[in-house]
């Protein structure tokens, strides 16, 4: 039995619990000495560099599978190009009421409304620290719930975790904190990177900066993120979180569900917005595409439309780990079936 094949029927197996008891369960596996090892060979084309981080491969974890830096170096060891996690908070926060997460398999989705349900800046900052550095690994920053000064959060999780990852995200999109998403309101959003930034540049290791937008957006909105990304000089762009809207093709019970929907439904609206943020930023920021990806054709289709980097996470619930090499070994074929000799050759080229 090959490492991949009884990595994925653990995944499978797992399926039988709770989807909340599922992901807690999978996350101490990753953390324990018995985490799957792939030895996965990355193609030289499938290197790449954004924001001066420099990338084996482009194909990332999301966060919310990680939130506590628990596994962030078992995850690499899957194949991953790099991993980001959270949402941390600057104070621990135990989430939505349960249950708060809900498996569509008929969809091959997830509705989560977890509500940045994590240990704290402190407890992860700390674990980070142990870790042993390998890999690219970032983290997204969140605010709490019940804070006073939520750009005063952000700022905390960039000052704390300094020389800790390789990069930080900006998380006002997630639907599951309420309010949060008005950050994206072009003057406070200005604020919010302005202080970021700021607070990035006054420390003595300077690590990117990394914004991400919610898919659900106005045109007003899109116009907006794209001036304040380019003026405040944002590293990259993640598009998307996941969405508040419901196709009305959804078969799966829980498909009303409050909460943020992620899998297969997202991946055509994230992809169209992705492309659509690719012409309005004409080349200023990278994009990282992210949001129903399930195989290597959809990361290639991601490139295609803007993407500089790819993330996935609701696809291993489905798929299990073995997707992650199987997506890094098909991807360089199809890069030359279309005459492209690398992935930055690819970045943008079906918009």
């Amino acid at each position: 039995m090959t490492a991949r094949f009884a990595a994925d029927l653990g995944a499978r197996a797992v399926q039988l619990l709770d989807p909340e008891a599922a992901h807690r369960a999978t996350v101490r596996l990753m953390a324990s000495p018995f985490s799957p090892r792939f030895h996965v060979r990355c193609d030289s084309m499938l290197a790449t560099s954004v924001a001066g981080l420099n990338f084996s491969n482009p194909i990332g974890l999301a966060a919310g599978f990680d939130k506590n830096a628990e596994a962030p170096n078992a995850m690499l060891r899957l194949g991953f190009g790099f991993v980001e996690v959270g949402a941390v908070t600057p104070r621990p926060q135990r989430g939505n009421d349960r249950p708060r997460v809900f498996r569509l398999r008929e969809d091959e989705a997830v509705i989560n409304r977890y509500g940045f349900n994590n240990d704290g800046l402190e407890a992860i900052a700390a674990r980070l620290k142990r870790r042993r550095r390998m890999g690219v690994v970032g983290v997204n920053l969140g605010a709490n719930k019940d804070s006073e000064n939520r750009i005063d959060d952000f700022v905390a999780g960039v000052k704390r975790l300094e020389g800790l990852v390789d990069f930080y995200t900006v998380n006002i999109s997630s639907p599951n904190t309420p309010g949060l998403r008005a950050l994206q309101d072009k003057k406070s959003l200005i604020e919010l990177l302005s202080r970021v930034t700021k607070a990035r540049d006054a420390l003595a290791v300077k690590a990117p900066v990394f914004l991400k937008v919610a898919p659900d957006l106005a045109d007003a909105d899109k116009a907006d993120i794209a001036s304040a990304v380019i003026e405040q000089k944002i590293d990259a762009l993640i598009v998307s979180n996941t969405t508040i809207a419901r196709p009305e093709w959804l078969k799966s019970a829980d498909a009303a569900e409050k909460g943020g929907l992620s899998g297969k439904p997202l991946f055509l609206p994230s992809t169209e917005l992705l492309a659509e943020f690719y012409e309005a930023l004409k080349g200023k920021t990278p994009l990282i595409g992210v949001g129903g990806v399930g195989s290597a054709e959809d990361a290639f289709e991601k490139i295609k439309a803007g993407a500089a980097l790819v993330q996935l996470y609701t696809a291993l619930i489905y798929k299990g780990p073995g997707l992650i090499p199987a997506i890094i070994e098909k991807l360089p074929a199809l890069l030359k079936a279309e005459g492209f000799s690398s992935v930055d050759d690819a970045i943008g080229s079906g918009v």
